[in-house]
């Protein structure tokens, strides 16, 4: 998936797949709107060229308020029952790679996930 704050994207296939959902107020539309493009058959492409300055919640603040974290449990909750397996099978995410959320981001997988 691409952040949605930098996206381009054809008119005709962004409304193919609906757009972004509403559903997901501010985490993940990006993540689930990219699934929905590939499960349209299209192919999210980024270049390692392209240099950006994302200050993630920079304009909306904090997202520890007790208000804001269930929210963000409620978008979590709704990625997984919408999407569950593509979630754990990203192409794009080496399978070496551990999916173990109390270990190091991108550590060593004990085992692989592909035979």
């Amino acid at each position: 998936a691409v952040t949605a704050a930098c996206l381009v994207i054809r008119r005709s296939i962004y409304d193919e797949v609906r757009g972004l959902d509403e559903e997901l107020a501010v985490a993940f539309n990006d993540v689930d709107f990219c699934i929905r493009v590939r499960n349209a058959g299209y192919r999210n492409v980024w270049t390692p060229h392209a240099e950006l300055y994302h200050h993630e919640s920079a304009t909306r603040g904090s997202d520890l308020s007790p208000e804001k974290a269930q929210r963000f449990r409620r978008e979590i909750l709704f990625m997984e029952q919408r999407w569950g397996a593509a979630l754990v099978n990203d192409p794009a995410y080496n399978p070496n790679l551990t999916l173990d959320a109390s270990k190091h981001a991108f550590a060593l997988a004990d085992e692989p996930r592909i035979g």
